[in-house]
């Protein structure tokens, strides 16, 4: 039996919430370098979630967003076990993806130069929240993502637009970006306590021909 109470996060939990607060801290880092550039910090302004099915529910509460600023969604989609490396008694590499969801919401407006619609504005809002992501997840900073020893490798994949689950609002749309970042990492679970050995003690020597002479000293606990 296990002796210990299992109350640890596994690593994949981890790394999940490190990349989320890797990204809202960047966020935050970005924005007050674009007030000391004189650029408008709102254009560096990301919203960091975990493992929400629909973050940008908030959106369609009540009339126009007041917050439109895009949001990240960091989720777990899966992982495999690479047997070839690690042990089957403590550590296994965990080869992960996780998805990081960059929408960006678009809302109608009339201009000087005419309409522009809120389908085009969503896309080119979540492309741009997906270049900021890409740019930090990828710089070198971050190459074992603020976890060495743990993770040895992260990866982007791919990126792939979709469409949220939307009520009817011709006003203003909503658009995804999915970054696919794969990430290799150590696992560990629970140790066993174990039995005493039975100790075998060897001293070699050699004769003058270069013969093996072994002197054996046997520490025997069991029955004669």
């Amino acid at each position: 039996m296990i002796s210990d109470l299992i109350n640890k996060q596994d690593s994949f939990e981890v790394v999940r919430d490190k990349i989320a607060l890797i990204l809202a801290t960047e966020s935050e880092s970005q924005q007050s370098l674009a007030v000391a550039a004189g650029e408008d910090p709102a254009q560096w302004k990301l919203r960091v979630f975990t493992e929400r099915s629909q973050p940008w529910n908030d959106w369609y509460v009540s009339g126009a967003p007041s917050d439109r600023a895009p949001i990240i969604n960091v989720w777990y989609e899966n992982g495999s076990f690479d047997s070839s490396s690690g042990d089957v008694i403590k550590t296994q590499l965990h080869r992960a993806t996780f998805n990081v969801d960059c929408i960006g919401l678009g809302v109608a407006k009339n201009t000087d130069a005419g309409h522009d619609s809120a389908d085009e504005l969503a896309a080119k809002e979540a492309q741009r929240a997906a270049k900021l992501v890409r740019n930090i997840l990828m710089s070198g900073v971050y190459t074992r993502l603020d976890l060495t020893g743990t993770v040895f490798r992260r990866w982007v994949n791919s990126i792939s637009l979709f469409q949220p689950n939307l009520s009817e609002n011709s006003a203003f749309n909503a658009l995804g970006a999915r970054i696919s970042l794969a990430v290799d990492f150590n696992e560990t679970s629970p140790q066993v306590s174990g039995q005493p050995l039975e100790l075998i003690s060897i001293d070699i020597t050699r004769s003058e021909d270069g013969q093996v002479l072994a002197e054996t000293d046997f520490i025997h606990t069991g029955a004669p």
